[in-house]
């Protein structure tokens, strides 16, 4: 069975990534597969723990995972370490005895336990409440008063309180200021200023370079003195030739080996990608991050499919410019001379291309039935779907 597995990221008051949530699908097909939770919870967790390496997943970092009520009464949480398996427990699952007798043996063996969407019906949810760690809420899906409310109830109880779907900086700073500690939701990824917010010389500096390294003939000579005008990048180039993405046995130690192991394309693509990250300072990491994994994913799938990964890779790299720069998407790719076709799928949405950047938001949203639609015209099978994923998180993080 082909796993699915999409990460959300779970944020701190600092902006900081705390966690992931992991989301799951299993099989691709047509439509929804008939797997029940039970089912599609025990494949993630064998899948993610087991054949891929939760590491790699995440980062290091926890995960959240939603557990059914079965498989709580199962007691196969015990199979997961304590120490980064945080356990959802869903909003639909029923409170009985033999329920909290099996959440009071995991919250005694020190697991953290989270409750999913929570909306207060009854006294039959406190014991529940005085073991939870954590409290989800769906910050767009319930009323400003009822979360006051609940905040101001159960913080006393010790409680930390996460804040889903949060889609805006405005929401973000409302969350906050209402005393949640976790942040789930795209608000890292919109621009929090539109209007006459100017792009910064430094910016606008780092923009010439992608121009210049994407306009230029490929010279060689050329690219090292580009590329040794900012000892950064020619730094995190060697650092990430020789991670261990690459495997080599022999260490690349000049920018002449860089470029002749690369290629033209690859070269031009990761000083692009470089570059990129220096956009992203003073944003949360995981808005440069959330980008490699777009660019890789996306040039990956387009290879897959045969056809030109290059152009698919900027489309990834650059989707999130408008959050680096808090400008609009418009604007900025304006200075860029990329191909039409991206700024088309970019500040249009549409085009040749778009279906391809649609794609991914998608997929990072767990949204498997659209996914499944948009998979049928871009020629890529299925089963090379998850694959292709996971490589694009490891190169994310070995960057």
């Amino acid at each position: 069975m082909d796993v699915f597995v999409a990460r959300q990221p779970i944020f701190d008051r600092n902006k900081n990534i705390h966690a992931y949530e992991l989301l799951f699908r299993s099989g691709m097909s047509n439509a929804f597969p008939s797997v029940d939770g039970e089912t599609a919870t025990s494949s993630l967790l064998s899948s993610s723990f087991f054949t891929v390496g939760i590491d790699m997943i995440s980062g290091g970092k926890p995960v959240f995972i939603n557990f059914t009520e079965e498989l709580l009464l199962s007691g196969a949480a015990r199979m997961f370490p304590q120490d980064n398996t945080v356990i959802e427990i869903l909003e639909n699952i029923q409170v009985t005895t033999p329920l909290i007798s099996a959440c009071r043996a995991l919250y005694n063996a020190g697991y953290t336990l989270a409750l999913d969407d929570f909306v207060y019906q009854g006294k039959e949810q406190e014991a529940l409440i005085e073991m939870a760690r954590i409290i989800k809420i769906d910050f767009r899906a319930t009323p400003i008063q009822e979360i006051e409310r609940m905040v101001a109830d159960m913080g006393v109880k010790g409680c930390e309180f996460l804040a889903e779907k949060v889609e805006t900086y405005e929401e973000f700073n409302q969350a906050l200021a209402m005393g949640f500690s976790y942040f789930q939701g795209y608000f890292f990824a919109r621009p929090e200023v539109l209007k006459n917010k100017d792009i910064a010389a430094s910016q606008i500096t780092i923009l010439q370079l992608i121009e210049q390294v994407n306009g230029m003939e490929f010279n060689i000579g050329r690219l090292v003195e580009l590329i040794n005008s900012d000892v950064s990048i020619s730094y995190k180039l060697l650092n990430y030739l020789n991670s261990a993405y690459f495997s080599r046995l022999s260490p690349i130690s000049s920018l002449q080996q860089a470029i002749t192991f690369l290629g033209e394309r690859g070269i031009r693509l990761f000083v692009s990608l470089i570059a990129t990250s220096k956009l992203a300072a003073g944003k949360p990491d995981e808005l440069l991050r959330l980008s490699i994994i777009r660019a890789r994913f996306l040039q990956s799938l387009a290879e897959t499919a045969g056809e030109d990964g290059g152009d698919s890779f900027l489309l990834g790299l650059f989707s999130l410019l408008d959050a680096m720069l808090d400008n609009s998407m418009e604007r900025i790719l304006s200075r860029l001379p990329i191909n039409d076709a991206i700024k088309t799928a970019l500040v249009e949405r549409r085009g040749q291309l778009f279906s391809y950047i649609n794609l991914v938001e998608l997929y990072e949203r767990g949204q498997w039935a659209a996914v499944d639609a948009l998979l049928d015209g871009v020629r890529v099978a299925p089963d090379k779907v998850p694959e292709l994923y996971m490589d694009a998180v490891n190169m994310a993080n070995n960057v």
